[in-house]
């Protein structure tokens, strides 16, 4: 099993199911990604990048790598950990469905709180890691809870608290 790590401070978050591996290569771009997906993936991933691209705060850019993601660009933010744009969001294919990374509830226990309260309210079942959610059609998630942590940081506060946490670090200092 091919897995990656998101950070936002070097220290392992959530791990990543690099299931299109062999896609990667050949595809560049989120709707390439989406034509490669069967029917019913495509649906679940376009309505999911829908969401995201509705509420993601300024500034933040769409791209594809390993998956789906809007993040800090390095234009903007070059000296993350890992030379690399920092996630804010990301939407990933694994074998069983989606996997969606909420960077925003990794650095907040209260909206963690309130995020998996959103679930248990609406009856529904929460698959989640520290900051991903595993998922496998969008009934599965809670939509307006959803919304709610994407649009939660701008990204000039995500960046103070990149450099804030990263600070804190052996390697940040």
């Amino acid at each position: 099993r091919h897995t990656r790590y998101i950070s936002v401070t070097g220290v392992q978050t959530c791990a990543l199911p690099i299931s299109a591996k062999k896609t990667t290569k050949k595809v560049v771009t989120v709707a390439g990604w989406l034509a490669t997906l069967p029917a019913e993936k495509r649906k679940t991933a376009a309505a999911v990048i829908a969401l995201v691209r509705k509420h993601v705060p300024k500034g933040y850019v769409e791209g594809f790598g390993w998956g789906v993601n809007w993040s800090v660009p390095l234009t903007i933010l070059p000296d993350t950990y890992n030379k690399q744009p920092l996630a804010y969001v990301a939407l990933l294919e694994t074998k069983g469905g989606f996997s969606l990374h909420l960077m925003p509830l990794y650095w907040n226990k209260e909206r963690e709180g309130a995020f998996r309260a959103a679930y248990k309210k609406a009856g529904k079942r929460l698959d989640m890691g520290m900051a991903c959610v595993r998922f496998t059609t969008m009934d599965d998630l809670v939509a307006p809870a959803v919304k709610d942590v994407v649009k939660a940081i701008p990204m000039a506060t995500y960046i103070a608290n990149y450099r804030a946490v990263r600070a804190k670090t052996a390697k940040g200092r």
